[in-house]
């Protein structure tokens, strides 16, 4: 009975920590529809290297969680960004942001408030490159090819297309334009991607609940404990900012600056959630491809930390200190309630009409 209490209480924790983000990533994402043109994302996240690059940086200083930045990745998958600009969009927005790296320094010093960012922007690039060996279908280029015609149709007044003379409609207003994504964001997103959601956030609470933080720190540092942390980080939800004071507290404990930066790193970017949606959008060669790219550089950062640490002799523990509270519980809660009314659709008809 104590471990099904707690496993209720971790699980209630969890929902009201990711809630917020996810809400905030579901209006970015409706607000995206409806007022980013799908042509400007196909031409600038579609094909190529620099795609990757793009998306990368755009993504890197947005303060959204691995639960809030779903949604919005799922929205420009479907307005024509490549499988490989979305992965390492889907990398790079919750492994770093602009919050997470004012707690960093705050936390853990100047220098993990340096590194974190850089390793992340490299990790999403390197991430989006292993992607890009899988074969796009030839049904996701047509869907582009068709949202950018269908985009065009205003500028050009002689059109024979038959999808730009079917989309001719009066120019909907500001308010319209908004109401549209925001009613989108929470109906059709939702559905999408409530049961992934649901799924990612119980094995989360199976993680938090059955293996305690301690656990780790049996192995000590060095490549083994580094796999590990990978290998829990998998199911894990932990946003980026919310992974600091764990990562603080792994570091006192004994746990190595680089060990500590692979769970900020994996943990994040990788959770049932996201990899679920990954599958569903993208495929399993892309999933597969995700997944090892995060891994490698998770691993590879981390090792390659821990060496210039021990080469330019820096103490982290030295430029720690202590902070904490990010928002107000009781944001989360009201944010989760609201997330479930609008997930459930006979409630969700007690705040908008469908």
């Amino acid at each position: 009975m104590p471990q099904l209490t707690l496993f209720f209480e971790n699980f209630l924790f969890i929902a009201n920590d990711a809630s917020p983000w996810l809400l905030l990533g579901l209006v970015i994402a409706g607000l995206m529809k409806s007022w980013v043109p799908s042509a400007i994302l196909s031409k600038h996240l579609g094909s190529g290297k620099m795609a990757i690059v793009k998306a990368a940086l755009i993504g890197a200083p947005l303060p959204l969680c691995s639960c809030g930045v779903i949604p919005v990745a799922t929205e420009l998958r479907r307005s024509g960004a490549s499988a490989p600009a979305t992965s390492s969009f889907l990398v790079a927005t919750p492994e770093t942001g602009v919050d997470s790296v004012t707690v960093s320094y705050a936390l853990l010093g100047p220098i993990f408030a340096i590194y974190r960012p850089i390793s992340a922007i490299f990790s999403a690039i390197i991430t989006g490159l292993l992607v890009s060996t899988v074969k796009e279908p030839l049904s996701a280029k047509q869907h582009n090819k068709v949202s950018s015609c269908c985009t065009k149709e205003t500028k050009v007044q002689a059109v024979t297309s038959s999808c730009c003379e079917a989309t001719k409609v009066s120019e909907p207003s500001v308010f319209q334009k908004t109401l549209h994504g925001l009613r989108y964001a929470a109906t059709q997103l939702i559905d999408d991607l409530k049961i992934w959601l649901f799924i990612g956030l119980l094995f989360a609470t199976i993680v938090k609940t059955f293996i305690p933080e301690t656990f780790l720190l049996q192995y000590g540092s060095g490549v083994t404990t580094m796999l590990l942390m990978v290998a829990i980080s998998i199911p894990m939800y932990i946003c980026a900012t919310a992974s600091t004071p764990v990562a603080a507290g792994f570091i006192m404990a004994g746990i190595s600056p680089g060990t500590a930066l692979v769970f900020m790193m994996a943990g994040p970017a990788t959770n049932i959630s996201t990899l679920g949606v990954i599958r569903n959008e993208m495929g399993n060669a892309v999933l597969i491809r995700y997944l090892l790219g995060i891994s490698l550089c998770a691993l590879g950062f981390g090792l390659f930390f821990d060496w210039l640490l021990q080469f330019f002799h820096i103490n982290i523990n030295e430029q720690m200190s202590h902070n904490h509270e990010l928002l107000p519980y009781w944001i989360g809660i009201f944010c989760s309630i609201l997330f479930v009314l609008l997930s459930i659709k006979p409630l969700r008809k007690l705040i908008i009409k469908t």
